[in-house]
């Protein structure tokens, strides 16, 4: 392992200015990736507690708005937020027809009841929810993502370059000697080492880190299924 460090410091100071700012733009990038992914690390791990305790308790309540009507619950985003903007879309279709029936004497003589068209109305405030919540969870994806793709890709132009440098330096020397001409090209592979260095260990990271999303947007998938069928289930009663 020393010897590789070595070989690569040695390659580093002996390669040309464009091969050491490659060299130190990958290895900036790759500050960035691990800041991306030890961010995303916590913030999945946070929401997919976020996710067991709130099942856990919306399991407790028998009708499907008694969360709601109980914790009036403020927040602004994960599947709390997803289930607030339901309800709360439910609640404004529902309290006008409850004004109305209060207004003719009649607010006990049957349980409220929405259309199809109101059911309708309300899976798509939640289905809209839903795919906000699911493009959350892919912020800094992208970041980790692009640093993976791009940083071998630096690391074969600055591979090119400098053997290009090399050929150059060989026919001004007029000499094919291979000791002249071997310090450059080991120089020049360098940035090529150190961007699979960076791209291997990401990838690794980005593909946990997805089927971490997958597990969680799956969690949200059936809560937002089994919150419009409830509620078609309990509220629909209107004939149109």
């Amino acid at each position: 392992m020393f010897l590789i460090a070595n070989s690569l410091m040695d390659g580093f100071f002996g390669s040309n200015l464009m091969g050491q700012g490659i060299v130190l733009l990958q290895l900036l990038s790759s500050l960035l990736m691990v800041a991306c992914i030890i961010g995303k690390s916590l913030e999945l791990s946070a929401v997919k507690s976020e996710v067991k305790r709130f099942l856990n308790d919306f399991a407790s309540y028998d009708d499907v708005i008694g969360y709601y009507v109980k914790r009036r619950p403020h927040v602004a985003k994960g599947i709390v937020a997803l289930y607030k903007d339901t309800c709360e879309r439910l609640m404004r279709i529902v309290e006008p027809d409850l004004r109305e029936r209060v207004a003719r004497g009649g607010a006990d003589t049957a349980p409220l009841g929405l259309s199809a068209r109101e059911i309708e109305l309300v899976r798509g405030t939640c289905e809209h929810r839903l795919d906000e919540e699911e493009i959350y969870l892919e912020r800094r994806m992208s970041t980790i993502s692009t640093i993976v793709a791009i940083a071998p890709m630096m690391g074969l132009l600055g591979t090119v370059w400098g053997v290009l440098d090399a050929f150059h330096e060989m026919g001004t020397a007029g000499s094919a000697n291979l000791a002249t001409i071997a310090p450059s090209i080991s120089a020049a592979l360098v940035t090529t080492v150190v961007g699979l260095l960076v791209a291997f260990p990401g990838i690794i990271a980005y593909n946990c880190l997805n089927a971490r999303i997958r597990s969680i947007t799956s969690d949200f998938e059936g809560f937002a299924d089994e919150l419009t069928t409830r509620i078609a289930c309990e509220f629909q009663g209107k004939a149109a």
